[in-house]
């Protein structure tokens, strides 16, 4: 006999919001809040990080662009 009681319980319940409704307000709420925790590191990292340091490009590499844009490379 409980569990009849329990599960009419339960009945009661949903009838004031739809489970499938929670279930979407919480994942929706979990999605919301990664972006918003992402978005915030974001600007944290662009504030308080050294910017990334390029690579040197090799001199072969600096020879052969400064050939495609016409400029006379020195020593040649």
């Amino acid at each position: 006999m409980s569990s009849e009681g329990s599960a009419g319980k339960a009945a009661v319940e949903a009838k004031g919001l739809n489970p499938g409704l929670i279930v979407l307000l919480v994942v929706g709420g979990l999605l919301v809040t990664f972006l918003i925790a992402n978005y915030v590191l974001y600007m944290y990292a662009q504030k308080n990080l050294p910017p990334k340091k390029k690579k040197p490009l090799s001199k072969k590499k600096l020879k052969r662009e400064k050939l495609k844009q016409g400029v006379p490379v020195p020593g040649e």
